[in-house]
């Protein structure tokens, strides 16, 4: 997390404390809801967060118009002009692709620079108004067998609990890591896990924890953003496909095209072979 006078950065809204009260925040987390709410509830001016490619449903900008609900600005950013969960990157190269009423009240357009979008807000009124209730980031356990692995759906990565290890883990989460970098998001050892592509955005950001499991040999595989919303685990589960996959998932039969429930019916399937076989 970063201050640049009156504009506050951090890799993702949920990790923003109250130390950006007051202030313009520029949030590498996609557009949604979810990430719209854990801004807002700080009584800020402005939010800036990154459109994710749109996707499905449009869920890659949803917080926009729901932030108009309490008359906050909020824009996104194109996810191909600069890298999704590094804000410090989207404030410096990013480009504004859609904004709200409440923004473009204040002047900010589509086109101009993320800077210059989150300048004019830090002119507008703090918005103490609580956002609105919010039904996502949660968690779900969508396959529960004796002797297989669970299947579990987490709307967002940090809901991963230690003993999500061994476990097939779908995540309404981007495949980005916060400014580019390791950040033990992924902690335990799950069998695999699965988010979207975010649009894959500039140099691939959206799917760059991809490679970064490979070193720990865990499949990982992302949900094409226009096949289901961002966000959305069970909705990335029942309806993604997959866009591009690591070593670790390719060596399991991942493939571009082939659905992420498929995928996980293999995986499935491969643990009962190896559990008939005492092979755990």
């Amino acid at each position: 997390m970063s201050t640049d006078g009156a504009i506050y950065t951090c890799s993702s809204s949920a990790t923003a404390t109250a130390a950006c009260a007051g202030q313009v925040i520029v949030s590498g987390s996609y557009g949604g809801e979810y990430n719209a709410f854990h801004a807002a509830k700080w009584g800020i001016r402005g939010v800036v967060l990154n459109d994710a490619g749109v996707g499905k449903d449009g869920a890659g900008i949803k917080g926009l118009p729901y932030l108009d609900r309490i008359g906050l600005p909020a824009a996104t950013a194109d996810a191909m002009t600069c890298h999704i969960a590094d804000a410090d990157h989207m404030l410096d190269h990013g480009r504004i692709s859609h904004v709200n009423e409440a923004a473009a009240a204040l002047g900010c357009r589509v086109g101009e620079a993320v800077r210059a979008c989150a300048d004019r807000m830090t002119a507008g009124p703090v918005i103490s108004t609580a956002p609105p209730a919010i039904g996502g980031g949660r968690r779900y356990v969508v396959h529960d067998v004796a002797g297989e692995p669970n299947v579990l759906c987490l709307d967002a990565a940090p809901l991963l609990e230690a003993t999500d290890a061994g476990q097939i883990v779908v995540t309404g989460s981007h495949a980005a890591m916060f400014r580019g970098l390791p950040d033990g998001v992924i902690g335990p050892d799950v069998k695999a896990i699965f988010f979207s592509d975010a649009g894959v955005g500039l140099d691939g950001a959206g799917i760059a924890r991809l490679a970064d499991l490979d070193t720990r040999g865990i499949p990982a595989a992302t949900a094409a953003a226009a096949s289901a919303p961002i966000g959305d685990a069970r909705a990335i589960y029942r309806d993604g496909i997959i866009s591009h996959a690591n070593a670790a998932a390719e060596a399991l039969g991942a493939a571009a095209g082939l659905p992420i429930k498929a995928f996980v019916d293999m995986l499935l399937a491969r643990a009962r072979v190896n559990a008939a076989d005492g092979r755990g």
